[in-house]
């Protein structure tokens, strides 16, 4: 019994005796860069390899001394010093030393790793999460850290998801909107979040935000109908018909006998109208005598989202039926823009003058101010002088007030040339002055 405790005590002797080596540290230390190594002398070259050597078995004061050897110019100084302080848990000198190296050298992943590890350390998620972004995006395929970035995405996605449920359940929606944004931080592709977050986008009456919510979450899953509805319901609410259509026509693919969906695709239809005929849309600019009709397309196009729509009870109008821009007329002649004739004609294909144009502009004038936008007479209409409109003339008010917008102009003469048509291009031109006054 003597024999064997005497025994023990020499062992606890040499133990006490013994050097203590610790553990190396949980630490992911990059290999050298090879470009960068290549550089040096082979004294240099020597000397990092040891120290690399060294911080890898944990040794943070050794390696500290070995690297201080080198200059302080070279691009490994402050990235070992900043690994070997690391070691020594002297984080803010290492987390100091790394972005005065990131600086030089903003592509290294040594750094970004080594900042990714400090940030952990000191429970700084959102900025350790940012680095192995960093590194990923310049090796996507890094099995570090990707491994690490799995990790933490996963772990903070779920916490954020738990933190806006239990804000929603409070009541406190600030405080869910701030979570699932959170959330999506960390997983761009959460469906859920996006969703939430358009719902109450929705209900704060901010359409525009909801809308980029909804594209996203319509993006992770472009067929599932529900989404593609709220999409495309909200894109409608925004009056982006356009764009509102598109969705539409993608869930009467997903649901062809869905009668609700080809109805609101009919209704969006008849509000764009345009659309449905570019071709002779696009041909007006091209006319070298306007015709009434045409004007009248260009009128509810150009001015689409300005005028008002047809209203409930539209005027009798019995020559449109076959004419292509019908809707167009319907709505320019019910806002008092353009004239139906007592017999209730319109005569579309009729050739536009440019004293008629000057009526017509001045409508739309009139028209617009009540809508509130401001117009401002550049000439006093009484000392407009016109060689060939006389005062009596029907069109000669309309005419000098359109002058003294500066909008329509006389010749050298002091002619107005009331009686000749109206291009297509010139058209286009008049009404282009007109929308740049109200913008």
């Amino acid at each position: 019994m003597k024999k064997a405790f005497k025994i023990f005590l020499l062992f606890m002797f040499f133990c006490s005796c013994a050097t203590y080596q610790p553990a190396p540290p949980s630490l992911h230390i990059e290999s050298l860069p090879a470009s960068i190594v290549a550089e040096f002398s082979l004294e240099e070259r020597i000397l990092v390899e040891e120290a690399w050597e060294t911080l890898n078995r944990g040794e943070g004061e050794k390696a500290e001394k070995q690297i201080s050897r080198l200059e302080a110019q070279n691009p490994i100084y402050n990235v070992g010093l900043a690994y070997a302080y690391f070691i020594q848990n002297r984080l803010k000198k290492a987390e100091e030393l790394f972005k005065a190296a990131l600086k030089d050298l903003p592509d290294m992943i040594l750094i970004h790793s080594g900042l990714a590890q400090i940030y952990r350390k000191k429970g700084r998620d959102e900025r350790a999460f940012a680095e192995y972004r960093e590194i990923l995006k310049r090796e996507p395929g890094h099995p570090w850290a990707k491994q690490q970035y799995e990790i933490l995405k996963n772990r903070k996605y779920e916490e954020s998801l738990l933190e806006a449920k239990a804000a929603i359940a409070a009541g406190d929606a600030d405080g869910s909107k701030e979570a699932y944004l959170k959330a999506l931080y960390y997983d761009p592709q959460s469906t859920e979040a996006h969703l939430v977050l358009a719902d109450i986008y929705k209900k704060e009456n901010k359409l525009q935000n909801a809308l980029v919510h909804l594209q996203a979450a319509s993006s992770n899953e472009p067929e599932n109908a529900g989404i593609l509805r709220d999409y495309a319901e909200a894109l409608y609410l925004a009056a982006q018909y356009t764009k509102s259509l598109e969705i539409y026509k993608k869930l009467n693919d997903l649901d062809p006998e869905n009668k609700e969906i080809e109805g609101r695709i009919e209704g969006i239809k008849n509000r764009l109208g345009i659309y449905e005929l570019p071709t002779r849309y696009n041909s007006i600019a091209l006319s070298e005598a306007i015709s009434k009709e045409e004007i009248a397309a260009l009128l509810a196009v150009m001015f689409k989202g300005i005028l008002d729509e047809v209203p409930g009870t539209p005027p009798i109008i019995i020559d449109i039926a076959t004419s292509w821009a019908s809707q167009f007329i319907l709505q320019a002649t019910s806002l008092g823009i353009l004239d139906i004739y007592p017999n209730h004609t319109f005569q579309p294909k009729k050739i536009v003058t440019r004293a008629e144009m000057a009526e017509i502009l001045l409508r739309l004038i009139d028209y617009l101010k009540k809508k509130g936008y401001k117009f401002i007479q550049q000439i006093p209409p009484e000392k407009i002088q016109i060689s060939d409109v006389a005062s009596h003339n029907y069109y000669h008010k309309p005419i000098t007030q359109i002058l003294s917008y500066n909008i329509m102009d006389l010749s050298l003469e002091r002619e107005f040339n009331p009686d000749l048509p109206v291009s297509g291009q010139e058209s286009v031109r008049l009404l282009d002055i007109i929308l740049a006054l109200i913008k």
